[in-house]
């Protein structure tokens, strides 16, 4: 099990580096699940991400107070809204869809706004 969670750890880190560049892949999630799958197979692999200058601190303030920045909580909430203009834009999806995907954007935003800022230590 050990192995299929390091690999599993690899793949997000992967995917959350790639979500740095690519507005529309989350990166904090995949950091996230990444911490989690080397909190099981590889303490080292672990606090290496914890420590990272770049990609720690919105772990460390997730773990420790289930806090997200101002600056996340904006560029999250600015790229979602985007996104959603651009599928109304570009697709023209009908009603019950543009509705949907909507609604499921805006509990999103929700969670994320409603999450505490982190603590000024």
């Amino acid at each position: 099990m050990r192995s299929i969670y390091m690999l599993a750890g690899f793949l997000m880190t992967a995917l959350g580096i790639i979500g740095v560049f690519l507005p529309l892949l989350p990166t904090t999630p995949f950091l996230l699940v990444a911490a989690w799958c080397f909190s099981r197979s590889s303490p080292r692999f672990e606090q290496w991400l914890l420590d990272h200058r770049t990609l720690g601190p919105p772990l460390a303030n997730w773990r420790r107070e289930g806090a997200i920045s101002a600056r996340a909580k904006i560029a999250a909430v600015g790229l979602i809204a985007l996104s959603y203009a651009l599928l109304l834009y570009r697709l023209q999806p009908s009603p019950a869809l543009a509705i949907s995907v909507g609604l499921v954007l805006a509990c999103s935003i929700a969670f994320i706004v409603t999450r505490p800022l982190p603590r000024k230590d």
